[in-house]
């Protein structure tokens, strides 16, 4: 028997385009399995098949527009199947969620970065009713579409060039790059879209329906989308940040944000970044290897504050080498735009021209942009909503995770929090309880640290002894002609136990999980030392930092006498 599978009733839209066809001619199905996806400028949708069959013709194809009624494909029937119920009522999309308040849906998430589409995806697999609210055009956030993805296909295409620069000195020459600039933005946009296209499916996979536009609060229970209003059991606010700015910087397309620096037209001959933290700093070295003559200026006296100084020291003497200036403590009083470039004065009196003005000051969280004090959510001055470690504001039913919710300010964070807000919504008994967050420069050479810095340790007065291994020592480092390097632990004296740990070199962004795992793990110096590392690697860096602070390095002349390996330490 041959039948044909008609859109559904799918409310006031009409002429909805179909952007994706998920059978073909011969294609064996059962009930419920999506067949097309339509897209409203509100929302995304799959049309189930109403019945099992074999797909016999389809009736569309990608970009066709349809509406009610529209056949969609006609299909033969397997014998003995047939509708569970009408074929107008199994053929509609999952209807709202029903519950004793009649929401519209039982999760509402603001935001679709790594808080939020983890929060999201999360919430529909405990079985929850998910609405996934998202201002941009594609899911992912500012970290996906513009921040963290895109910036490190970048990065890695300046180590490339910086790579093929260093090898001259050990006896293999390559020609000069040639640098093209659109193919290069392309290839990394091809990345972006990949990674935003696969949220895309995932989301139509758990059927989390997706609300492009920008949400507001009306009252504790609902938000309003453009035309429409949304009512919710629960909402998760993960609407991150933005870019800080600076006062009073005049209107011109040559200054920029971290935004503007991903999709450059060209490579400026003179660069400016103001602001040496981890932003400034990850694009200064792109630009650096693209041909910019860079020159940072930080108004502290130390390139990524927060980080302690012998990790840093190591970073900035390799780019004091490269960048044309290096200038701490200064700021930037004002800038005068000329005709052929940017005149910019700092606080020491001096002033020069620049053809780019890259402003990377932090960002700020989007707390108030969302009308939360409609719903009476609390937010302080910074623009951060409180929240406790259930994820939880004052406002009972929304949470709160990731940029917006406190600091730091990383997507890592933001993810484990927004599985954490789920799985409270959701009846479990579970909090954000994280010893250590890491925290990455992927600067050229990378930084990263976790746990207790040195200088929180003073400042709070925590007792630790350090211990460090130099990548002098590394026969990996040398071998990579990279040993630029340093890898240390801070230990808790007496328990010998972990407390942080920091790592400059190039790779320490994958070379830090091992020891965030140790802290987590509650592992002593010993537990670290112990532990046999492949040899000849980077990772054994973090090895021998642990011999260190145990007193068992044999790579170095021990820090103190060699002491006797405990009789139950054997491994």
């Amino acid at each position: 028997m041959s039948t044909e599978v008609r859109v559904p009733d799918i409310g006031d839209f009409t002429d909805v385009p179909v952007i994706e066809i998920h059978v073909s001619p011969g294609d064996k199905i059962a009930v419920e399995d999506p067949l097309v996806t339509l897209e409203s400028d509100k929302a995304t949708m799959d049309v189930p098949a109403p019945f099992a069959g074999v797909v016999k013709q389809l009736r569309v194809s990608i970009g066709d527009r349809v509406s009610e009624g529209s056949v969609l494909l006609a299909m033969d029937l397997i014998d003995g199947a047939g509708p569970a119920s009408s074929p107008e009522r199994a053929a509609a999309p999952p209807p709202p969620v029903s519950s004793d308040r009649g929401r519209d849906t039982q999760v509402l998430v603001i935001g679709s970065g790594p808080g939020g589409y983890t929060a999201a995806f999360r919430a529909a697999d405990l079985g929850l009713r998910t609405t996934l609210v998202e201002r941009y055009d594609s899911l992912g956030g500012v970290c996906l579409n513009v921040g963290c993805i895109p910036s490190k296909a970048l990065l890695h295409a300046a180590r490339v060039v910086t790579e093929t620069e260093e090898m001259a000195e050990r006896g293999i020459t390559f020609g000069k790059p040639k640098l093209d600039l659109p193919l290069l933005i392309s290839w990394k946009q091809n990345v972006v879209d990949r990674l935003t296209g696969g949220l895309a499916g995932l989301a139509r996979q758990r059927k989390v329906e997706v609300v492009t536009g920008t949400a507001r609060f009306d009252g504790a229970n609902a938000v309003v989308v453009g035309d429409r209003t949304i009512s919710f059991e629960n909402c998760i606010v993960a609407a991150g940040s933005s870019a800080a700015t600076l006062p009073d910087l005049p209107d011109d397309p040559r200054i920029i944000d971290s935004t503007g620096a991903l999709v450059p037209e060209q490579i400026p001959r003179r660069l400016l970044v103001i602001g040496g933290g981890i932003i400034g700093l990850e694009m200064a070295t792109v630009y650096d290897a693209l041909g910019s003559r860079v020159t940072v200026v930080e108004l502290l006296d130390q390139l990524i504050p927060g980080c302690d100084a012998d990790l840093v020291k190591v970073l900035e003497q390799r780019i004091s080498s490269r960048y044309e200036a290096i200038r701490l403590g200064v700021s930037v009083t004002s800038i005068k735009p000329q005709k052929t470039a940017l005149k910019v004065y700092f606080s020491t009196g001096e002033s020069e021209a620049f053809d780019r003005v890259l402003v990377a000051v932090g960002r700020k969280p989007n707390g108030n942009e969302l009308g939360v004090e409609a719903a009476g959510v609390d937010v302080d001055s910074r623009g951060f909503i409180p929240v406790d470690r259930k994820m939880r504001t004052n406002v009972p039913g929304i949470y709160a995770i990731g940029d917006i919710a406190g600091e730091p300010q990383l997507a890592h964070k933001a993810s484990h929090e927004g599985k954490v807000a789920a799985e409270v919504i959701a009846g479990h008994d579970v909090e954000f309880d994280a010893r250590a967050i890491p925290s990455v420069a992927y600067t050229d050479p990378e930084v990263a640290w976790m746990g207790l810095t040195e200088a929180e340790a003073r400042s709070q007065g925590v007792q630790y002894e350090k211990a460090s291994f130099p990548w002098a020592a590394s026969g990996r480092a040398l071998s990579l002609g990279r040993d630029d390097g340093l890898t240390k632990v801070l230990i808790e004296p007496g328990t010998r136990r972990l407390l942080g740990a920091g790592i400059v070199g190039i790779g320490a962004g994958e070379l830090i999980a091992e020891t965030v795992h140790a802290l987590e793990m509650g592992a002593d110096a010993l537990d670290v030392a112990l532990t046999i590392h492949p040899h000849p690697t980077l990772s054994e860096t973090v090895g021998f930092s642990a011999e260190m602070a145990t007193g068992i390095i044999t790579d170095l002349m021990p820090p103190r006498p060699r002491p006797t390996r405990p009789a139950d330490a054997s491994g």
